[in-house]
């Protein structure tokens, strides 16, 4: 074989292997590539909320007592969020988790996966708001898929806790934030089983992301449900208890993730403790 012709027959057969590879790795190494970080192409578990929110009502049906914990802002901090789920499940007196929102930092799909998959190591149920880290891109519609409706109640023992999109400027003020036809339906089907409210949200009212326009009418929309305990939102990065409105209702806050905090609560017959917690 001659110089030119072994040269050729070596570039040939390197263009050969190189194919195959590439084709070795479409075929049957297809988890190696992120395809495009703002798919919709989901994988793992989907629906969360919807199943986990039927746990939680069992477990607690007809109780008068139980604690959840309030966390918020898991965002880019995979390992503080681990070291908040094994801290959370070396209790034996949690009974499910909130998460406020911002699971992503930048509404993709791979952030919101690895998230899910950290979260389902929780041995207790959880449910998660959406924040407005989550509305970037296509991130509205991966939490949809894999988490469920932005706007969603959910009933623990007699209380009843209503979840709400607070992410006005996300949504440029084009639809209803926070949605009032929500609101006024779970007010009109409150459960009878349910004597006590508590409203969740991500951004709270006063707040740039929340449509302060309407912030009184929607204070006074949800003081409506009965018996409101108190409200939990996130956003903010750190723990904070306001009455924003001077009317007795308590705002209560959890820390982002990585201040390594989560706040527990408990509900009583006739009252609620809360403790913010290191982790």
């Amino acid at each position: 074989m001659t110089t030119k012709n072994r040269c050729n027959s070596i570039l040939h057969s390197t263009f050969a292997a190189l194919a195959l590879a590439g084709l070795t790795m479409l075929t049957n190494g297809c988890d190696m590539i992120e395809y495009h970080p703002y798919d919709l192409n989901i994988k793992g578990d989907t629906d969360i909320n919807r199943r986990n929110i039927q746990t939680i009502e069992a477990n607690l049906n007809g109780k008068e007592e139980f604690s959840f914990v309030l966390i918020s802002d898991t965002q880019r901090w995979y390992d503080e969020t681990e070291d908040a789920v094994n801290a959370i499940n070396e209790r034996n007196d949690v009974d499910f988790v909130i998460h406020c929102g911002d699971l992503s930092d930048f509404g993709m799909k791979m952030e919101f996966e690895k998230q899910r998959d950290i979260l389902n190591r929780l041995s207790v149920p959880y449910v998660c708001l959406l924040g407005n880290h989550d509305c970037l891109a296509t991130g509205k519609e991966v939490f949809n898929t894999i988490f469920g409706d932005e706007n969603f109640a959910f009933t623990a023992g007699n209380v009843r806790f209503v979840c709400l999109n607070t992410n006005a400027l996300e949504f440029d003020y084009s639809e209803a934030v926070p949605d009032f036809s929500f609101l006024e339906h779970e007010l009109q089907n409150f459960p009878s089983q349910a004597s006590k409210t508590v409203v969740a949200m991500h951004a709270p009212p006063r707040s740039e992301q929340f449509n302060n326009n309407i912030a009184r009418v929607f204070q006074y929309c949800i003081s409506q449900f009965p018996s409101l305990q108190f409200c939990i939102y996130g956003h903010i990065h750190s723990f904070s208890e306001s009455d924003i409105f001077e009317d007795g209702t308590m705002y209560y806050s959890a820390p982002s993730i990585n201040k390594r905090n989560y706040v527990y609560f408990t509900i009583k017959k006739n009252e609620y403790n809360y403790e913010l917690v290191n982790f």
